[in-house]
């Protein structure tokens, strides 16, 4: 029997590839609108968890920023192993290899779990020295430490969920990822204040009744997103394939999880030098910037949900041959891009001041963010365009396309441009290279996946 052949108790084979058949609008449409909901209800996630650790008070506020960057980049890692499984399942399922599905689908899973035992021991057994090396106080310390160590003996229900949901989105479902998702944060907004305040007869646990909440809520994803993969969609195997098969498995899923997971801290990174720069102003153009930041990824909310699904529907088109509904659906996604875009810019326009104050009643703080959504927004039709390419390209295999568009536009553009235009035009300079960067970067990605010059995309048409 051939090794990646399960015994004659498999139960039967994985959905086939759904994606490859009927309207590729009808697709991107029915699984982009559910992810609105799920990402919508990761940001309640963490806003509940930002308001009532804040409402004990700006010591274990403070202890909490410090662990965003460490947990987002974990997070980071799991992303980027969700579109790694996430690519390889849905070519798969287009070749129509219903046993190697499966498998992968299994080993992906497992790389997930090795994942989370070895970066959690040395993430766990790093706690002083890595957030003291950040600038946490001996008062702050032992706060970070409350939360952290039991984010870490909770990692395991975080990174596989995220894991498996991609497996799923590749099989065509992105209903139940977002049930998933919208699940978790319901139950994490009931568990926070019953834990960290001590409601209801629960001990009052403070910041690390935030931790277990997070670590309750996702640890229930982790059951029910297991049931599905093996009851509904057969998509798991008890079998155990060789060292050399599970090593072929995870190289696949690493070739585009890695450069997926670097993406995804080239902009935080960058980010961190733009808000240095506009600290330069004071502090109330950087509360500004902030208020304009958050507009602007609230505004791109459904860009972010059809770069979830874009990913396996090219995918499974790509691993069935059918490069022409790629190319369909590199169109929509530019034609939406560009009508979302500048819908959401003239929005932005016309409400710019009204959205500010309702951040805040600084008028100097207004003054800031009204200036960023009047000049950035514009461009925001090729930055969703842009991180939408990129998702095309994780999807059918060639990732380091798309790390190289986000370096691009963050590290070759917006940063330099930013740097140089700051001492000349100050705030609005600023703003006018977060403009330029997009512009630039959109047009990469036009070039990149084009037919007429960038041949990389269609090579195999």
């Amino acid at each position: 029997m051939d090794s990646m052949t399960d015994d004659a108790t498999t139960p039967p084979d994985p959905p086939a590839g759904r994606l490859t058949q009927g309207p590729v609008r009808e697709h991107l449409t029915a699984m982009t609108l559910p992810m609105v909901w799920g990402i919508l209800s990761i940001i309640a996630f963490n806003l509940a968890d930002t308001y009532f650790v804040g409402q004990l008070g700006t010591a274990e506020l403070a202890a909490m920023s410090f662990t965003f960057p460490v947990t987002f980049f974990f997070v980071s890692i799991a992303i980027g192993l969700s579109a790694g499984a996430s690519s390889v399942v849905a070519r798969m399922i287009g070749e129509g290899d219903r046993q190697r599905v499966r498998r992968h689908a299994t080993d992906s899973l497992l790389l997930a779990l090795v994942t989370v035992l070895i970066f959690g021991t040395l993430g766990y057994l790093s706690i002083d020295p890595l957030f003291t090396a950040m600038g946490a106080t001996p008062e702050s310390l032992p706060l970070i430490r409350d939360y952290m160590e039991i984010w870490y003996l909770g990692m395991i229900f975080i990174v596989i969920p995220m894991v498996g949901n991609g497996v799923l989105r590749a099989t065509g479902d992105s209903k139940f990822p977002s049930y998933v998702m919208m699940t978790a944060a319901g139950i994490n907004l009931v568990l926070d204040p019953i834990l960290i305040f001590g409601w209801f007869g629960a001990p009052r646990l403070e910041i690390e009744g935030a931790a277990l909440a997070t670590v309750i809520a996702n640890a229930g994803t982790l059951i029910a997103g297991l049931y599905v993969l093996h009851g509904r969609e057969r998509l798991l195997t008890a079998r155990i394939g060789s060292v050399q098969m599970l090593a072929r498995s995870w190289r696949r899923v690493m070739h585009v999880g890695l450069p997926a997971a670097l993406t995804n801290t080239v902009t935080p990174a960058a980010s961190a030098v733009i808000t240095a720069l506009v600290a330069r102003h004071g502090d109330a153009a950087v509360a500004g910037f902030g208020v304009a930041a958050r507009t602007e990824a609230l505004a791109l909310i459904v860009m972010f949900a059809m770069s979830a699904v874009v990913g396996p529907i090219a995918g499974q088109n790509w691993g069935g041959g059918y490069h022409d509904r790629v190319r369909e659906l590199l169109r929509l996604v530019f034609k939406f891009s560009m009508f979302y875009g500048l819908g959401v810019a003239l929005l932005l326009a016309l409400f710019a001041p009204a959205v500010a104050a309702a951040f805040n009643d600084d008028p100097a703080v207004q003054e800031v963010a009204v200036l960023y959504l009047w000049i950035v927004p514009v461009s925001l039709a090729f930055y969703g365009f842009q991180f939408n390419v990129a998702a095309i390209f994780n999807g059918i295999g060639m990732p380091f396309y798309g790390l190289a568009l986000s370096v691009l536009r963050m590290l070759v553009l917006y940063v330099p441009l930013a740097w140089i235009l700051d001492p000349v035009f100050g705030l609005p300079g600023l703003f006018a290279a977060a403009f330029l960067a997009n512009l630039g970067c959109g047009a990469a990605s036009w070039v990149l996946s084009g037919r007429r010059a960038g041949v990389w995309l269609w090579r195999q048409s």
